[in-house]
């Protein structure tokens, strides 16, 4: 690779974030951290910029403006705050490629920001394509821009399809690690504990995901996920546990044929993919050893216990603003459950009743999703209530 590629890291302070930063500084030649952008990590952000030296830095809490402000003003580093920054820095002309790793609904401004403005996606928001996977990928055909996924899921499938996109997806197979609670019943699922519900067995994430991982709402929202990045149906996505984490994924083509992308739980491995693709850059991260996994595990997940992946199915086959309505309904109910307001059973019940609740518009625009996003809070919001005082 020749030139050295500039970088916005949207959320840098997030789990995928600071995994970005770690491949910055293995790479120093080839990347550099345009931008760094953070919720309210101030102090992290502020370490970050000091080690980093990028064009430009947001915080979007803007009452800690002033003291990112104060922390950076000797040095030449361009300080902005409030969320209105985000899309007008993401779309700045130096940046060669965005980082979208803002969690939740709140990252999908600046990722069409990016859009608009021709950017290279590194796609690690989710919610992004799941609120607005239409809008998203109509604009990105429209403007001829990339979306390369660093989902592990999704970045597996990437790999598979590379030399192969001209043959016809029969299905694809997302693999599941089916969290901590995999193989508990209702009964037990009833009194766990948010401590307990973060304990995941083989990834290292931002407490949402992993709170949706330990829910299977984070496969729930891979499946829409897939289904916008691969052009793909609700009936072409299937979803199996795999306690290893070892196969990321699976793509079956019409032949029968199956092709997996297998690793080592490290997120920094799509990550890296994704940045530098279409190159593979040679890497430190440890090695897969099929010695020490004598035994790869398959089983079906619990739709029963684990409600989450027939839910978003329901949402992708209605399209529109359901799926919209799913994400925003389970960022309420999951933030309820970290804040101790509510069970970890009435985070998929929450959703249930605000799909069945809000407001549906087939053919949404943008302000029909902004609508659509502020309408099922209110409504995840009563519901959380409620279910308190039940």
């Amino acid at each position: 690779m020749a030139d050295t590629k500039k970088i916005a890291i949207m959320g840098s302070t997030g789990s995928i974030g600071t995994q970005a930063l770690d491949i910055v500084r293995a790479y120093p030649a080839l990347l550099q951290a345009e931008v760094l952008t953070a919720q309210n990590n101030a102090d992290l952000l502020i370490k970050q910029a000091l080690e980093f030296n990028p064009n430009t830095v947001v915080i979007a809490d803007a009452a800690k403006y002033q003291y990112v402000k104060e922390a950076l003003c000797r040095h030449d580093i361009k300080v902005y705050a409030g969320t209105d920054a985000l899309p007008q820095v993401a779309a700045m002309g130096s940046i060669d490629i965005v980082l979208a790793a803002i969690v939740g609904f709140a990252g999908l401004s600046s990722t069409l920001a990016a859009i608009e403005a021709g950017k290279p996606i590194a796609l690690a928001n989710k919610e992004t394509l799941v609120v607005a996977g239409a809008l998203v990928t109509e604009k990105a055909k429209e403007k001829g821009v990339n979306i390369y996924p660093v989902d592990s899921e999704h970045s597996a499938i990437f790999q598979c399809l590379a030399g192969e996109f001209h043959n016809k997806i029969e299905k694809i197979i997302l693999t599941a690690s089916g969290g901590p609670f995999r193989g508990k019943d209702k009964k037990f699922l009833a009194g766990v504990t948010k401590e307990s519900a973060l304990k995941h067995p083989n990834w290292n994430m931002g407490a949402k995901i992993t709170i949706d991982s330990a829910t299977l709402f984070n496969k729930g929202l891979e499946i829409i996920e897939a289904g916008w990045l691969f052009g793909l149906k609700p009936e072409q996505v299937e979803v199996v546990v795999h306690p290893q984490s070892v196969i990321h994924s699976l793509v079956q083509f019409e032949d029968g044929s199956i092709k997996a992308q297998l690793g080592l739980p490290n997120m920094r491995l799509p990550i890296q993919y994704a940045l530098f693709y279409p190159q593979r850059i040679k890497s430190s991260f440890p090695r897969f050893d099929f010695a020490a996994y004598p035994n790869l595990t398959f089983e079906k997940p619990d739709m029963e216990a684990f409600p989450a992946i027939d839910l978003a199915c329901q949402a992708m086959k209605k399209g529109g603003t359901m799926p919209c309505v799913l994400n925003a309904a389970n960022e309420v109910a999951v933030n309820a459950f970290l804040r101790d307001k509510t069970s970890f059973l009435n985070i998929p019940a929450i959703v249930e009743k605000c799909m069945q609740a809000a407001s549906f518009i087939a053919k949404p625009a943008m302000n029909d999703y902004i609508e659509s996003d502020a309408e099922a809070r209110k409504l995840a919001e009563s519901f959380t209530n409620k279910s308190v005082r039940a």
